[in-house]
Parts: structure tokens; sequence; C-alpha cells
């Protein structure tokens, strides 16, 4: 049975270290003498029930390590469940039964190092190219022996769709590049070109060959079949290493590498191509892109920049004596991969890069300590839930646990849940980004860390504006409690580290940036090489990251007056104007990393309010809450969908349907406006349904992905659904129950 293992650091493997010993790290390993046969039969009965269930709520519920935790801390939900009926009231008693319960669950949850596990997963293109670049090196039985492979299968069985073609993620709609590298992955994990639970092989070619073949795959697509020997490097548009040359940062090409040709291969090339491999005109495929994959169209101004390095750049590059200017490059790109690879313990940023930079390295040198350094990080990747293994995109330990932290905090109950918090606070503490990037780092095109805070944990090493914000809030709401309870406060020094990131993150608009300084011009995006992202190519501000950061250095302000006064309030001034400037016409503000513009107007609101701005004295408070009020659905609640993010405009969920992390993001948002002194009818609605929705142990249901980044690609957080229901009523108790009647009925 599998076992989530928490601050592992790998049974002394010489090939992993740690800045923090293993702190937040987070993986799953197969022990078949582990479980009971009953606990056994638990988790058989949790993958078949999702099976049956998968065309209905695409996401897991993250149920696996729950078990696991749950078992392991013999948790029984001992307060007893409460509903609110039909013209009854909200009171005192019922509320804070609800929160206790649901307190009480998610403190149960709380891994051994203090951190909140978790799934962060969805998009169906992360795995294949781990899988083909395994592969590829011969290490794919060593990584993902049999177990592995299994679980591997189930998740693509999963998640396919009705009409046998794979989502961009797993609520999407079929596209070509998903397809096509899960089909391969299925292939190369054993199963036959008509094998796979459900014919999953013959209904997946079929929707490949039913709309031309795999020469329309979008541009990330090409590469990797390119790569694979499965597309020649020709069908390719050319990204020349000797870019890195030039003194600005600009995308790599992983170069004309092309794996062994096995018998696999060419058989895939029979199963995927509409025509025989040989007879393809690779010239006139580079442009392709399938219908179902276009999200970005490339501009004129583009596809005449590949044409030139096509044609005319690419061949004189390749010959000599422009060849040596080649090998000068190659030698700079692997640098710059060596920098990364190391100043991240070789998790690198993210999961696309994983696969790319640990391929770079064996190339380099199979037998290499890269190479081997990259394998023993490859189990931070993975993720197993009952629909399967996943790769995440990197993990967010940090990002769930400040919020969980958070969420917790608001309940009041640190008599009854003191460890847990002091636990997290640790966590946190140690957690925090000690240095920056080794070396000259600002020549390796990297940004200060030191003080920050990364969306996983700290071996990771990238810091990210709102985590960091997201982690100064909870170290400084810790400092104002009894050191003896939450453990001791962290020293001003590194919270005035962590100032020091966030201000550095605001750029002349006032808004904040994610990971770096927004430098560069915008107009750049026009350069996009992908066809299935927005806001790839730039680094862009964004609501979210702003919102954390006022509400972040309103609290230090408060706490630290003195230190960087005029600069911390320009920052909060700023910052509010950047706000007030993104709201849209209908009074909201687009979310770039959550569904969407519930959640940019929760942030919005709460970055507002935490600068002082008011229903009374800001137009965009007033326009935001018209629009939530707006939007809430007939059962109290909000729900959108994901389609919001591509197309930029609400979109509300099918069926009048609602969710429960969104309708908390709108409850406290509202809360977060003075809602409750003006009219408390619609937050009293939202409550009913988050305590009606409350399962029998506390848990709150599995709802619809409420996750996004750049625009077109969602993310499965799996917290989530503990996490915001449990906030919103511990705001709703502080802020609502004590200011509103609490005998007033619901209608």
């Amino acid at each position: 049975m599998w076992k989530l293992k928490v601050a592992d650091g790998g049974n002394n493997d010489p090939y992993i270290f740690s800045t923090n010993n293993f702190i937040g790290r987070q993986v799953w390993e197969f022990d078949p003498d582990y479980g009971t046969r009953e606990e056994q039969a638990e988790v058989e009965a949790a993958r078949e029930n999702f099976w049956e269930n998968r065309h209905l709520i695409k996401c897991n519920s993250d149920l696996l390590w729950r078990m696991q935790f749950l078992r392991e801390k013999n948790f029984k939900q001992t307060i007893p469940q409460v509903k609110v009926g039909d013209g009854e009231e909200i009171t005192y008693e019922i509320a804070k039964t609800a929160m206790r319960r649901g307190a009480h669950f998610f403190s149960a949850l709380q891994a051994s190092d203090g951190h909140w596990p978790a799934e962060i997963a969805g998009p169906l293109y992360f795995l294949p190219p781990l899988v083909m670049c395994l592969y590829i090196t011969g290490h794919l039985d060593t990584v993902f022996p049999a177990e592995y492979r299994r679980e591997i299968l189930r998740y693509l069985y999963c998640h396919q769709n009705e009409d046998g073609g794979w989502g961009f993620h797993i609520e999407g709609h079929s596209t070509m590049i998903s397809t096509t590298l899960n089909y391969i992955c299925m292939r190369i994990l054993g199963e036959g070109p008509d094998g796979g639970r459900d014919n999953a092989c013959a209904r997946g070619r079929k929707w490949i060959r039913d709309r031309g073949g795999v020469t329309s795959i979008p541009s990330w697509g090409k590469t990797w079949l390119s790569i694979f020997g499965l597309f020649d490097w020709s069908g390719s548009n050319p990204m020349p290493p000797e870019f890195w040359l030039f003194p600005s940062f600009l995308p790599i090409h992983p170069g004309r590498f092309v794996g062994p040709i096995t018998p696999l291969v060419l058989e895939l090339r029979e199963e995927l191509f509409l025509q025989p491999y040989n007879e393809i005109n690779w010239k006139k495929v580079r442009h392709l892109c399938a219908k179902e994959d276009l999200y970005y169209p490339h501009p004129l101004i583009q596809d005449l920049m590949w044409d030139t390095l096509y044609i005319c750049i690419e061949p004189l590059l390749t010959r000599w004596p422009f060849n040596k200017l080649r090998q000068k490059a190659l030698k700079v790109t692997m640098k710059h991969i060596h920098y990364e690879d190391e100043n991240s313990r070789y998790i690198t940023i993210g999961c696309v890069e994983k696969s790319l930079c640990m391929l770079s390295c064996w190339v380099e040198n199979p037998n290499g300590d890269y190479f081997k350094k990259h394998l023993a990080r490859i189990p931070d990747y993975i993720w197993v839930g009952e629909d399967g293994i996943k790769m995440q995109s990197f993990g967010s330990q940090e990002w769930d646990t400040a919020f969980a932290l958070q969420a917790l905090l608001a309940c009041n109950l640190t008599n009854e849940i003191g460890p847990t918090l002091k636990k997290g606070h640790e966590y946190v503490r140690e957690s925090q980004v000690k240095d920056n990037p080794s070396g000259d780092f600002k020549s390796m095109f990297r940004h200060i860390s030191k003080g920050s805070w990364t969306f996983a944990d700290q071996d990771h090493g990238w810091q990210v504006s709102d985590c960091t914000a997201e982690g100064l809030k909870c170290c400084l709401l810790f400092s104002l409690m009894p050191p003896e309870i939450v453990g001791a406060k962290m020293e001003p020094e590194r919270l005035y580290d962590s100032v020091n990131i966030l201000l550095s993150l605001q750029s002349k608009n006032g808004g904040l940036a994610a990971w770096e300084p927004a430098t560069a011009p915008k107009w750049l995006e026009m350069f996009n090489p992908t066809e299935f992202f927005a806001n790839t190519i730039v680094e862009h501000e964004y609501v979210e990251c702003t919102a954390s950061a006022i509400q972040a250095l309103v609290l230090f302000k408060k706490l630290y007056p003195g230190h960087r006064k005029n600069e911390i309030h320009n920052c909060i001034t700023n910052a509010v104007r950047f706000i007030e400037d993104k709201q849209m016409p209908d009074g909201s503000w687009y979310g770039s990393w959550g569904i969407c513009f519930t959640y940019g107007t929760w942030f919005a609101l709460g970055g507002l309010a935490a600068a002082g701005k008011t229903n009374k004295n800001c137009l965009a408070i007033r326009r935001g809450v018209e629009f939530l009020l707006k939007s809430q659905r007939d059962d109290g609640g909000w729900g959108e969908s994901h389609a919001s993010c591509p197309n930029e405009k609400y979109i509300p969920l099918e069926g009048n349907r609602s969710n429960l992390v969104q309708t908390a993001w709108a409850l406290m948002g509202l809360l977060h406006s003075g809602q409750a002194e003006r009219d408390p009818t619609p937050l009293h609605k939202a409550a009913k349904l988050l305590i009606n929705s409350q399962k029998e142990d506390g848990d709150f249901p599995q709802q619809e992905i409420t996750g996004c980044f750049m625009k077109n690609c969602m993310l499965h957080y799996a917290t989530y659904r503990n996490t915001f229901p449990l906030w919103a009523l511990a705001e709703y108790m502080k802020n609502c129950i004590s200011l509103s009647s609490v005998g007033e009925k619901l209608k």
C-alpha cells in the first residue's frame, strides 16, 4: 500500500541534499506490507468510486494520505454535526460548532513537520515528458517499477475524456498535445495499440487520427516528439542556443538531440501519422496547430521571425566556422542549467523544466553526478491519489500552509488547537529562504531571494511575492501571541528581509510581480512561442500578489512603524492605485492564479480594506461588492466556471451550481467590505450553504477545480476545500454574528 513520508532525506542518498533538513519534503513510498486488509479495501473502494464518477467530478478528493494521517492519529470526530433548516436561525452555537468541527478535522491533517500536504496537479501534459525522458535514458524500470506504472496508467484511464482524448487539464476539452503525449505514455508503460482500460489506447489513437494525426501538435509537443524520434527536427521552429550569448534572456531550445529509435518508436510512427513517416513534408508542418489546442495564435511578426531563423540563421549556425559559436553557446546553456539545478537542489523551477534539465544533464554525461542528482529529486514531483499517480507542478507546501494557519488563527481556538498552531509556526519559520542564490546571481538572471518564502519548500529556492507576503503575515500574527503557546517569534531582521523582497518586486505602476521584477516591455509577449498559454515571455504584475503584499505591509507597519516608513507607505499607496486601476467594468477583478473573477475580487477587496478603504470612501469597493452580490446564486453560494480564465469574462458554472471554495472567497470579500453592517442577509445565506455542506467528519466535499495559471490551464488545489470554507466560517463568526441580529431568519 502507498504511504506518504514527510521530511524524508532519501535514506542517506548521497545525491540528494537540503538547506533545512528536508522540512516540507513530501514523498510517496510503496510498501507491500503496509496496511491491513480492511485498510487496503478502503483504498480500493475509493479508487473504484472515483472511476465510477470520473465524468461527474474530475478532481480527486486526495484521500490516500488523508486516510493514512487520520488513521495514524486515531482521529474521530467527536463534535456533533449541525445543520440549518429552512427558515431556521443561524445561531452562535451552530456557527461555532461547524467551525470547530472543521478546525479539528483540518488540524488532524497536519504533517509531523508542521505543514499540510496536498496534491497540486491537474494539467495532463506534466507527466508524459518525464516518462519519455526516463525511457530515453534507460531508467524507467528503476524509477517507476510495476506499482508505479500501474498507478500512472490508472491516472491516464481516469482522466480520459468520453470522446477518447485527454484535455490540457483534467476538466478541459480534449487537445492534440495531451492526447498524443498520454497515448505515447501508455504505450511506453506496456499497453498495446488496443490495450488499456475501457479501450483507452484505441480510443485515444482514433481521436488523434480523426484530426489528421500528430503533425498539428503544438510547438511544445513537436519538441518532445522530435526528442523521442517521432518528429523530424526540421518540422520544428528552431530556438538557437546562441541566444544565450546575448545579454538578455530568451527561451532555449533543447537542441537537436534524438533519442534511440526503438521498435516502439517505429510502431508509434505508424500509429500516430496518417501518411508514411518518411514521406511527410516536415517544412510544411512547422506552423500547424490543432484548433483544439490553439489559444494564442502566433502573430505574423512571430512567424516571420521563425521563418528567418529556420531558412537563414539556423543553417548558417550549423556550418563551419559558425558551428564553433554553437559549441560555445551550448556550454553557456549548460552553465545556466547547472546553476538552476544547484540552486533549486535539483528540483528546478517547475515540472516542465525538470524533465528538460534532467535530459540535458544525461546527454552531457549519462553517468555523471548531475543526472544522478536529478534522479534523486523525481519523488518530489510524484503524488498518489485515488485516481492514480500524477506529476505535480512542484508542490504547494508553503502556500497551502500559510493559508491553513491563517484560517485556524481566525477560528480563535488557541486553547483547543495550540499544538497545531505551534508546529505550523515552526514550519513557516524554518521554511523562510535564508540566502540569495549562490555566486554572481544577477549574471545568471536571478533576483534576490533572502527573506522570501517559496511556493513549495525552502529547497526549491525560488522567491514568490504572494507566498512571501502570506508567510510574513503568519509570522506577524504569531508574534502577537504568547510564545509559550505558539513558539518564539521571528527575529526582526528576518522580517525586514521579507519586507525587502516585497518592496523589490513592485513595479512603477504599483503592482507586484510574482517571481522577479517586471522590467521587460510587454510587447515581447507577441513572441510567445506557445500556442496554448498567454503571458509567458515576460513577468507581469498581479492583483493577488499586490493585495497580499498590502495586507502584509500594513500589518508590518503597525508592529514596526519605524522601519523604512516612507518606502512602505509609498508602496501601499501605489499598490492601492494599481488595484483600483485593474478593476473590470463589471466591478470584478481578474484573478490570474485562481478561478477567476471571484478569486481576484476576494483578494482585491481584502487588500483595499487592509489599506483603510471602505464602502463609504472607495468606489472600487462599492463596485466590487455589487459584482459579488449580483453573482450570488439562489442557494446562497457562488459558482464560476474555469472557462472564465481563458475567455477573460465571468462565466458561471452550468446548472446554477455553487462551489464551496468560491463561496468562501466571495463571503470573505463581502466581509472585508463591511457588508455585515449594511445587510447581512447575503452573508447568512452563504454561511448556511457552507454549514449544511459540511460532512459528518468535519471535511467538505470536493467539487470543481479552482486553481489557474497562464490564463488557459487549471490546477487542482486539494486543501482549498478545507482551508477556505473554514476560514470563511471563522470570519463570519467574528464579523457577522456579533454585528447582526442573531435571531435573523433565513428565508
